[in-house]
Protein backbone atom coordinates (compact mmCIF):
# COMPACT_ATOMS: atom_id res chain seq x y z
CA UNK A 1 0.00 0.00 0.00
CA UNK A 2 2.92 1.87 0.81
CA UNK A 3 4.46 1.56 -2.85
CA UNK A 4 1.35 2.19 -4.35
CA UNK A 5 0.69 5.73 -3.26
CA UNK A 6 4.59 6.32 -3.82
CA UNK A 7 4.55 5.62 -7.05
CA UNK A 8 1.00 7.56 -7.49
CA UNK A 9 2.96 10.45 -5.96
CA UNK A 10 6.23 10.09 -8.41
CA UNK A 11 3.67 10.01 -11.11
CA UNK A 12 1.96 12.71 -10.27
CA UNK A 13 4.73 14.72 -9.20
CA UNK A 14 6.21 14.18 -13.01
CA UNK A 15 2.79 15.22 -14.43
CA UNK A 16 3.31 18.37 -12.68
CA UNK A 17 6.44 19.43 -13.36
CA UNK A 18 6.02 18.73 -16.82
CA UNK A 19 3.17 20.58 -17.09
CA UNK A 20 5.06 23.43 -15.57
CA UNK A 21 7.99 22.87 -18.15
CA UNK A 22 5.56 23.33 -21.14
CA UNK A 23 3.81 26.47 -19.95
CA UNK A 24 5.96 28.92 -22.42
CA UNK A 25 4.84 32.08 -24.14
CA UNK A 26 4.20 31.15 -27.71
CA UNK A 27 7.48 31.79 -30.08
CA UNK A 28 5.95 34.39 -32.54
CA UNK A 29 9.66 34.55 -34.81
CA UNK A 30 8.70 34.24 -38.35
CA UNK A 31 9.87 30.86 -40.17
CA UNK A 32 13.36 31.23 -41.97
CA UNK A 33 10.95 31.41 -45.51
CA UNK A 34 13.98 29.76 -47.86
CA UNK A 35 13.92 26.23 -49.76
CA UNK A 36 16.93 25.64 -52.05
CA UNK A 37 17.14 22.48 -54.87
CA UNK A 38 19.77 22.15 -57.51
CA UNK A 39 18.82 22.25 -60.90
CA UNK A 40 21.45 20.66 -62.96
CA UNK A 41 24.40 23.36 -62.47
CA UNK A 42 22.07 26.25 -61.16
CA UNK A 43 20.95 26.46 -57.30
CA UNK A 44 17.57 28.15 -56.77
CA UNK A 45 16.21 29.40 -53.62
CA UNK A 46 12.65 29.79 -52.95
CA UNK A 47 12.12 33.04 -50.95
CA UNK A 48 9.08 33.89 -48.75
CA UNK A 49 7.57 37.46 -48.86
CA UNK A 50 5.19 35.94 -46.21
CA UNK A 51 1.95 35.25 -46.91
CA UNK A 52 -1.64 37.91 -47.44
CA UNK A 53 -5.32 36.38 -46.82
CA UNK A 54 -7.70 36.98 -49.62
CA UNK A 55 -11.19 36.34 -50.00
CA UNK A 56 -11.28 33.86 -53.01
CA UNK A 57 -15.18 33.40 -53.25
CA UNK A 58 -15.02 37.16 -54.22
CA UNK A 59 -11.92 37.38 -56.43
CA UNK A 60 -12.28 34.20 -58.55
CA UNK A 61 -14.63 33.89 -61.52
CA UNK A 62 -16.11 31.96 -64.12
CA UNK A 63 -16.48 29.27 -61.79
CA UNK A 64 -20.11 28.30 -60.00
CA UNK A 65 -19.94 29.25 -56.31
CA UNK A 66 -21.35 26.11 -55.44
CA UNK A 67 -18.39 24.24 -57.38
CA UNK A 68 -15.54 26.91 -55.32
CA UNK A 69 -17.17 26.12 -52.69
CA UNK A 70 -16.66 22.18 -52.77
CA UNK A 71 -13.25 22.88 -54.32
CA UNK A 72 -12.37 24.91 -50.78
CA UNK A 73 -13.88 22.18 -48.59
CA UNK A 74 -11.93 19.27 -50.29
CA UNK A 75 -8.56 21.14 -49.45
CA UNK A 76 -9.71 22.30 -45.90
CA UNK A 77 -9.56 25.68 -47.21
CA UNK A 78 -12.21 28.76 -45.93
CA UNK A 79 -12.99 31.12 -48.55
CA UNK A 80 -10.70 33.76 -47.03
CA UNK A 81 -7.91 32.13 -47.33
CA UNK A 82 -3.86 32.88 -46.57
CA UNK A 83 -1.77 33.04 -49.98
CA UNK A 84 1.92 32.47 -49.82
CA UNK A 85 4.05 35.61 -51.58
CA UNK A 86 7.28 33.38 -53.43
CA UNK A 87 9.83 35.04 -55.32
CA UNK A 88 12.76 33.12 -56.68
CA UNK A 89 16.67 33.80 -56.79
CA UNK A 90 18.29 31.46 -59.05
CA UNK A 91 22.55 31.59 -58.47
CA UNK A 92 24.37 30.53 -62.03
CA UNK A 93 27.18 30.34 -60.46
CA UNK A 94 28.26 33.73 -61.91
CA UNK A 95 25.23 35.95 -61.11
CA UNK A 96 21.93 36.30 -58.51
CA UNK A 97 18.80 36.88 -60.43
CA UNK A 98 16.00 37.22 -58.38
CA UNK A 99 12.92 36.58 -60.01
CA UNK A 100 10.14 38.92 -58.44
CA UNK A 101 10.56 41.20 -55.20
CA UNK A 102 7.31 40.51 -53.15
CA UNK A 103 4.82 43.12 -52.06
CA UNK A 104 7.17 45.51 -50.17
CA UNK A 105 5.55 47.58 -47.69
CA UNK A 106 2.85 47.90 -50.60
CA UNK A 107 0.33 45.74 -48.43
CA UNK A 108 0.60 47.56 -45.52
CA UNK A 109 3.44 46.11 -43.55
CA UNK A 110 3.05 47.01 -39.98
CA UNK A 111 5.48 45.19 -37.77
CA UNK A 112 3.22 41.90 -37.71
CA UNK A 113 2.16 41.92 -40.87
CA UNK A 114 2.54 38.25 -42.81
CA UNK A 115 3.56 40.13 -46.17
CA UNK A 116 6.80 41.87 -46.80
CA UNK A 117 9.34 39.81 -45.03
CA UNK A 118 11.59 39.37 -48.70
CA UNK A 119 14.37 41.11 -47.48
CA UNK A 120 14.85 38.86 -44.47
CA UNK A 121 14.44 35.69 -46.38
CA UNK A 122 17.23 36.87 -48.69
CA UNK A 123 19.32 36.93 -45.73
CA UNK A 124 18.41 34.37 -44.39
CA UNK A 125 19.51 32.61 -47.61
CA UNK A 126 23.04 34.26 -46.94
CA UNK A 127 22.55 36.74 -49.66
CA UNK A 128 22.49 40.78 -49.61
CA UNK A 129 20.20 43.02 -51.53
CA UNK A 130 23.65 44.61 -53.15
CA UNK A 131 24.76 41.02 -54.10
CA UNK A 132 22.02 40.69 -56.69
CA UNK A 133 22.75 41.50 -60.39
CA UNK A 134 19.55 41.18 -62.49
CA UNK A 135 15.64 41.52 -61.24
CA UNK A 136 13.46 39.95 -63.46
CA UNK A 137 9.91 41.21 -63.43
CA UNK A 138 7.28 38.43 -64.09
CA UNK A 139 4.71 41.53 -64.36
CA UNK A 140 4.10 44.86 -62.57
CA UNK A 141 2.03 44.03 -59.85
CA UNK A 142 2.50 45.33 -56.03
CA UNK A 143 3.07 41.54 -54.93
CA UNK A 144 5.66 41.12 -57.18
CA UNK A 145 7.48 44.22 -58.20
CA UNK A 146 6.34 46.10 -54.54
CA UNK A 147 10.08 44.65 -53.01
CA UNK A 148 11.99 46.75 -55.90
CA UNK A 149 11.96 50.29 -53.76
CA UNK A 150 11.29 52.02 -50.36
CA UNK A 151 11.17 55.77 -49.93
CA UNK A 152 12.46 56.35 -52.94
CA UNK A 153 15.22 54.27 -52.68
CA UNK A 154 16.25 50.84 -54.74
CA UNK A 155 16.74 48.11 -52.42
CA UNK A 156 18.30 46.29 -54.80
CA UNK A 157 21.13 49.23 -55.95
CA UNK A 158 23.39 47.47 -57.83
CA UNK A 159 20.81 45.13 -60.23
CA UNK A 160 19.21 46.03 -63.36
CA UNK A 161 15.40 45.13 -63.81
CA UNK A 162 14.15 43.38 -66.49
CA UNK A 163 10.49 43.06 -67.62
CA UNK A 164 8.73 42.33 -70.63
CA UNK A 165 8.15 45.85 -72.35
CA UNK A 166 4.63 45.55 -72.83
CA UNK A 167 3.76 45.69 -69.43
CA UNK A 168 6.43 49.11 -68.77
CA UNK A 169 4.47 50.87 -71.60
CA UNK A 170 1.32 49.86 -70.16
CA UNK A 171 1.78 50.67 -66.08
CA UNK A 172 4.57 53.39 -66.77
CA UNK A 173 2.07 55.23 -69.12
CA UNK A 174 -0.70 57.23 -67.10
CA UNK A 175 -2.74 58.03 -69.55
CA UNK A 176 -3.89 54.47 -69.98
CA UNK A 177 -4.90 54.59 -65.81
CA UNK A 178 -8.29 56.13 -66.65
CA UNK A 179 -9.17 53.34 -69.00
CA UNK A 180 -8.08 50.60 -66.75
CA UNK A 181 -11.16 48.67 -64.20
CA UNK A 182 -11.68 50.55 -61.29
CA UNK A 183 -9.76 47.96 -58.90
CA UNK A 184 -6.72 48.24 -60.90
CA UNK A 185 -5.83 51.93 -61.27
CA UNK A 186 -3.90 52.05 -58.30
CA UNK A 187 -1.38 49.76 -59.85
CA UNK A 188 -0.17 52.27 -61.94
CA UNK A 189 0.63 54.71 -59.04
CA UNK A 190 2.43 51.71 -57.09
CA UNK A 191 4.44 50.53 -60.29
CA UNK A 192 5.43 54.71 -60.91
CA UNK A 193 6.43 54.94 -57.12
CA UNK A 194 8.62 51.12 -57.32
CA UNK A 195 10.34 51.78 -60.88
CA UNK A 196 10.91 55.34 -60.72
CA UNK A 197 14.40 55.21 -58.78
CA UNK A 198 15.44 52.41 -61.66
CA UNK A 199 14.16 54.55 -64.14
CA UNK A 200 16.42 57.21 -63.00
CA UNK A 201 19.61 55.71 -62.54
CA UNK A 202 19.00 53.38 -66.02
CA UNK A 203 18.57 50.30 -64.80
CA UNK A 204 15.17 49.55 -66.19
CA UNK A 205 15.85 47.57 -69.06
CA UNK A 206 12.45 46.53 -71.13
CA UNK A 207 12.47 43.25 -73.17
CA UNK A 208 10.61 41.70 -76.21
CA UNK A 209 9.05 38.52 -75.35
CA UNK A 210 11.41 35.08 -75.98
CA UNK A 211 14.52 37.25 -74.81
CA UNK A 212 17.13 35.45 -73.20
CA UNK A 213 18.13 37.48 -70.34
CA UNK A 214 20.86 36.04 -68.65
CA UNK A 215 22.44 32.73 -70.03
CA UNK A 216 19.91 29.71 -68.91
CA UNK A 217 17.04 32.32 -68.13
CA UNK A 218 14.94 32.87 -71.16
CA UNK A 219 11.89 35.28 -70.73
CA UNK A 220 8.67 33.23 -72.25
CA UNK A 221 5.60 35.55 -73.41
CA UNK A 222 2.70 35.21 -71.52
CA UNK A 223 0.55 37.96 -71.68
CA UNK A 224 -3.22 37.92 -70.14
CA UNK A 225 -3.30 38.31 -66.49
CA UNK A 226 -1.22 41.45 -67.54
CA UNK A 227 -0.22 42.50 -70.88
CA UNK A 228 3.24 41.55 -70.57
CA UNK A 229 3.29 39.08 -68.12
CA UNK A 230 6.20 36.76 -68.52
CA UNK A 231 7.03 33.12 -67.30
CA UNK A 232 10.79 32.55 -67.44
CA UNK A 233 12.36 29.40 -68.11
CA UNK A 234 15.46 28.50 -66.31
CA UNK A 235 17.76 25.84 -67.84
CA UNK A 236 20.73 23.82 -66.45
CA UNK A 237 22.23 20.53 -67.15
CA UNK A 238 19.23 18.90 -68.95
CA UNK A 239 16.77 20.26 -66.59
CA UNK A 240 14.11 23.00 -66.75
CA UNK A 241 12.25 24.88 -63.97
CA UNK A 242 9.54 27.27 -65.65
CA UNK A 243 8.62 30.04 -62.96
CA UNK A 244 4.97 30.58 -63.64
CA UNK A 245 4.66 34.21 -61.90
CA UNK A 246 0.50 34.76 -61.68
CA UNK A 247 -0.59 31.83 -64.17
CA UNK A 248 -2.15 30.32 -60.74
CA UNK A 249 -3.71 32.08 -57.79
CA UNK A 250 -5.12 29.39 -56.15
CA UNK A 251 -4.36 25.70 -56.76
CA UNK A 252 -6.92 24.40 -54.74
CA UNK A 253 -9.51 25.76 -57.36
CA UNK A 254 -7.98 26.24 -60.35
CA UNK A 255 -5.73 22.68 -60.73
CA UNK A 256 -9.41 20.85 -61.08
CA UNK A 257 -10.90 23.70 -62.51
CA UNK A 258 -8.10 25.59 -65.26
CA UNK A 259 -11.06 27.47 -66.23
CA UNK A 260 -11.33 29.81 -63.13
CA UNK A 261 -10.43 33.00 -63.79
CA UNK A 262 -9.87 36.26 -61.24
CA UNK A 263 -10.41 39.46 -60.65
CA UNK A 264 -7.18 40.67 -61.12
CA UNK A 265 -6.56 39.49 -64.84
CA UNK A 266 -6.42 42.88 -67.14
CA UNK A 267 -7.65 40.23 -69.69
CA UNK A 268 -9.18 37.35 -68.31
CA UNK A 269 -9.45 35.21 -71.57
CA UNK A 270 -6.30 35.26 -72.34
CA UNK A 271 -5.09 34.08 -68.92
CA UNK A 272 -7.06 31.51 -69.03
CA UNK A 273 -6.25 30.58 -72.75
CA UNK A 274 -2.50 30.75 -71.01
CA UNK A 275 -3.00 28.82 -68.38
CA UNK A 276 -4.91 25.91 -70.55
CA UNK A 277 -1.20 25.88 -72.62
CA UNK A 278 0.19 25.73 -69.68
CA UNK A 279 -0.82 23.26 -67.54
CA UNK A 280 -1.23 20.63 -70.20
CA UNK A 281 2.88 20.93 -71.32
CA UNK A 282 4.18 20.81 -68.04
CA UNK A 283 2.04 18.36 -67.13
CA UNK A 284 2.85 16.25 -70.57
CA UNK A 285 6.81 16.97 -70.44
CA UNK A 286 7.32 16.53 -67.19
CA UNK A 287 9.53 19.77 -65.45
CA UNK A 288 9.33 21.80 -62.95
CA UNK A 289 7.25 24.66 -62.32
CA UNK A 290 8.03 27.60 -59.52
CA UNK A 291 4.54 29.58 -58.95
CA UNK A 292 3.98 32.46 -57.06
CA UNK A 293 1.22 32.13 -55.07
CA UNK A 294 1.36 27.84 -54.18
CA UNK A 295 1.93 27.26 -51.06
CA UNK A 296 5.43 28.01 -50.05
CA UNK A 297 8.24 26.90 -51.88
CA UNK A 298 5.91 26.96 -54.85
CA UNK A 299 7.93 24.32 -56.44
CA UNK A 300 6.61 21.04 -58.15
CA UNK A 301 5.12 19.35 -60.68
CA UNK A 302 1.71 19.43 -62.31
CA UNK A 303 0.04 16.36 -63.34
CA UNK A 304 -3.29 15.58 -65.33
CA UNK A 305 -6.21 14.46 -63.12
CA UNK A 306 -9.68 13.65 -65.04
CA UNK A 307 -10.86 16.79 -66.61
CA UNK A 308 -8.29 19.25 -64.62
CA UNK A 309 -4.96 18.90 -62.93
CA UNK A 310 -3.34 18.12 -59.51
CA UNK A 311 -0.07 19.54 -57.70
CA UNK A 312 2.73 17.79 -56.97
CA UNK A 313 4.88 19.34 -53.87
CA UNK A 314 8.86 19.12 -54.38
CA UNK A 315 9.88 16.28 -52.23
CA UNK A 316 10.92 18.11 -49.33
CA UNK A 317 15.17 17.63 -48.72
CA UNK A 318 16.90 19.36 -45.98
CA UNK A 319 19.61 20.92 -48.22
Amino acid sequence: MFARKTLAAVVAGLTLSHAALAAAPFDQTPAPGIYRMMLGQFQVTALSDGTVTIPLDKLLTEIKPATLAASLREAHLQPMTETSINAFLINTGKQLVLVDTGAGDLFGLPRGAQAGRLQRSLRNAGYAPEQIDAVLLTHIHADHSGGLSHDGQRLFPNAQVYVDRHDSDFWLNRANQAGAAEGQRHGFDEAQAMLAPYVAAGKLTPFQGGAEIVPGIRAVAAPGHTPGHSYYAVESGGQKLLLLGDMLHAGAVQFPHPGTTIRFDVDAAAAKAQRAGELADAAKNGYWVGAAHLSFPGIGHIAKEGNGYRWLPANYSAW
